[in-house]
């Protein structure tokens, strides 16, 4: 007797359909566990961009701040309070196919940058990351007012923080990059200093930074007066002014336009300026 040895067709066909059935169950779970690998890694990339350019400004490193900027598939790092896509100094992270930035909500903006003396976070909200293929699979990125980077999946709310006039921000309706003379005047003392506003600003004029002292009355009054935007239409102005080291009332004042009005114990008021905003204390 003989035997033949082998698959017969039914067998093959049989094999074939397991196979089959095994793929069907395996490809789409790998594919899955890719997508949302690449997920967690992209959200974990944004993560580590903020954190630079936070670390970045905050060294001062080439006397700059630093900041993120954001688009529907790529992010990119950049030097100063202004994007310019064209600068030598961007960082470009491109997305993942796969992913996109579905939504970016900054103070209203897609982009922020970090304050060069507390790494505080000058525009703040959230940034999330999507599937595209399922938007229902994404990460959601918060920056709280302090520059804390977190995924929590709560929104940032510091309305129980303490703030008070040491720190003070308002905004400015009006293009300073081309002002002349910000002045410091003390009215107990009568005393004006004038600040050439030209002489504090970076190369492409998106940002302003003067830090200073005036001897009023045999006490010496320290401020930080910079800029969180500059730009061809407007501006955000922050001023630091610890009362520990200021005693006396002052007005605030570019090219005759009255910003600011601080009283002898700190409170703030906004100036007579129709473009000043109202302050804000941080």
């Amino acid at each position: 007797m003989t035997r033949n040895s082998g698959f017969t067709l039914i067998e093959i066909l049989i094999a074939l359909a397991i196979f089959v059935l095994l793929a069907s169950i395996v490809i789409p779970n790998f594919n899955f566990w890719q997508r949302q690998n690449s997920l967690e890694a992209t959200a974990q990339e944004v993560i580590s961009a903020l954190r630079l350019a936070q670390n970045e400004t905050i060294a001062s490193k080439n006397d700059s701040s630093f900041g993120v900027y954001f688009e529907t598939n790529k992010f990119t790092v950049f030097q100063g309070t202004a994007f310019y896509p064209s600068s030598p100094d961007n960082n470009v992270h491109n997305l993942n196919p796969s992913l996109k930035i579905s939504d970016v909500n900054l103070s209203g903006n897609n982009f922020l940058f970090f304050d060069r003396l507390t790494g505080s976070a000058a525009n703040y909200g959230y940034i999330k990351v999507e599937l595209v293929s399922d938007p229902t699979k994404n990460k959601v990125i918060f920056v709280d007012p302090a520059g804390i980077v977190s995924t929590s999946g709560m929104t940032p709310d510091d309305s129980n923080r303490k703030k008070d006039s040491r720190h003070t921000e308002f905004s400015y309706s009006q293009s300073a990059q081309n002002a002349g003379t910000l002045s410091l005047y003390f009215p107990a003392a009568g005393k004006t200093e004038n600040i050439d506003f030209q002489s504090h600003l970076n190369a492409d004029k998106s940002e302003f930074s003067w830090t200073g002292s005036v001897s009023v009355q045999g006490s010496e009054q320290v401020l930080k007066i910079h800029t969180h935007r500059l730009s061809l239409t407007d501006a955000i102005f922050c001023i630091h002014r610890d009362r520990r080291y200021n005693s006396k009332e002052l007005l605030i004042s570019l090219d005759g336009q009255n910003l600011l009005n601080y009283s002898a114990t700190g409170t703030t008021t906004k100036g007579t300026s129709l473009w000043a905003g109202e302050p804000q204390n941080q």
